[in-house]
């Protein structure tokens, strides 16, 4: 964030109040869910149940007692290698015919595959213990898959362990020869020849933000990604589509930008989300990550601001990641993220710039837990 060209991102810092915030918990895994779900205040201890019951609430999956949902990721593998965890570009066409494949030759009354988004999709497993050691693939690219696969936390969670590997292992040998993937490496594409179940857990009890924090009587959410969708549902956040968002480097700013001011005429908070500099930090791209934060600032934050400013009704702003995407490390690390928070009239500190390094200046300092959204939520 220091590098890229910002000009909005700091406009927002040098008018509002700047600081950092610690959005992964003490013994939590640095993954989207617990950095997102925690942004809004929520206690993980408390809440978290991995990513599969939030990718269910997204497409409309209603899970009962002892369904245990997890994020079924369409992978590609070379070998023993885990190539990547997304198989390049997958589109959402492609993936439900390799889904609803999967579905016709593995699935039964205990085992379910959900068509989800691009290579993101969901696996439902009836009385399935969720005591599993799961590595998410995007942490392991280029490395042995192996011994990263599933593993047993306790005796009683072994046979959903055995059953999970056995379907990893079947899902190759039926993807192998697909079509769809015969055609993509002919179109010199990685195959989706893998799935790759992790993040698993129960239904979530989260309570409403409608509930938490009155200021909030209806609230919204965008994003492109099943995951935050479904933190949102639960929140009680109604999911506005944009079309052309693609939780990649293509996606809609323009479309984004104008649904969150749409919405902000007759809801009182919008919670936006752009995956596309994540994805980037997951690929070791470092000039598409800037690219991608560039977009972000000019394409979507400078036409948000630039519009509040013609309304008489003042809108208060919030602008942080999630957690770090480092391209070095292709993977999502724990340290604090920087903020901040203006409104119109709000005393602004001496921090000048939103990034990494100016934000430890900032008048808010270190915040965790739900001091963030509290402060957000004074205004």
């Amino acid at each position: 964030m220091q590098y890229a060209d910002t000009p909005n991102f700091d406009k927002l810092a040098r008018l509002g109040r700047n600081g950092l915030l610690k959005t992964i918990p003490d013994g939590f895994h640095p993954g989207s869910e617990v950095a997102n779900s925690s942004i809004l205040g929520y206690d993980q201890h408390v809440v978290y149940e991995g990513r599969g019951p939030l990718e269910a609430a997204s497409i409309g999956v209603e899970l009962e007692d002892g369904d245990l949902a997890m994020r079924c990721n369409l992978v590609c593998v070379e070998g023993d290698i885990l190539k990547n965890h997304s198989c390049g570009r997958l589109e959402t066409e492609e993936g439900d015919v390799l889904i609803k494949y999967l579905q016709k030759h593995l699935g039964n009354d205990r085992i379910h595959f959900y068509t989800g988004v691009q290579y993101r999709h969901l696996l439902v497993l009836k009385g399935g213990d969720k005591r599993l050691k799961c590595t998410p693939p995007h942490d392991i690219p280029g490395k042995p898959f192996r011994p990263y696969m599933l593993q047993a936390e306790c005796r009683e969670a072994e046979e959903t362990a055995a059953l999970l590997t056995d379907l990893i292992y079947k899902s190759q040998e039926l993807l192998l020869d697909h079509p769809l993937n015969k055609q993509r490496i002919a179109n010199g594409q990685d195959p989706a020849n893998s799935i790759w179940p992790w993040g698993g857990g129960y239904r979530p009890k989260m309570t409403p933000l409608t509930v938490t924090y009155p200021q909030i009587k209806k609230g919204a959410v965008i994003s492109a990604v099943d995951l935050i969708r479904g933190i949102g549902h639960y929140a009680g956040l109604q999911f506005i589509e944009v079309e052309g968002a693609t939780g990649l480097y293509d996606t809609n700013y323009e479309g984004k930008a104008q649904a969150a001011l749409d919405a902000l005429r007759t809801v009182d908070f919008v919670y936006l989300h752009v995956e596309a500099s994540d994805e980037a930090g997951h690929d070791g791209n470092e000039s598409l990550k800037l690219q991608t934060i560039t977009d972000f600032d000019h394409r979507l934050v400078g036409p948000i601001l630039a519009e509040l400013e013609k309304w008489n009704e003042p809108v208060s702003v919030a602008l942080l990641p999630d957690h770090p995407t480092p391209c070095e490390l292709r993977t999502h690390t724990n340290e604090p993220v920087p903020f901040c928070i203006y409104y119109p009239g709000i005393e602004a500190d001496s921090v000048q710039s939103l990034d990494e390094e100016s934000a430890k200046a900032g008048s808010y300092g270190l915040l965790e837990g739900n001091q963030f959204i509290n402060e957000f939520m004074k205004i």
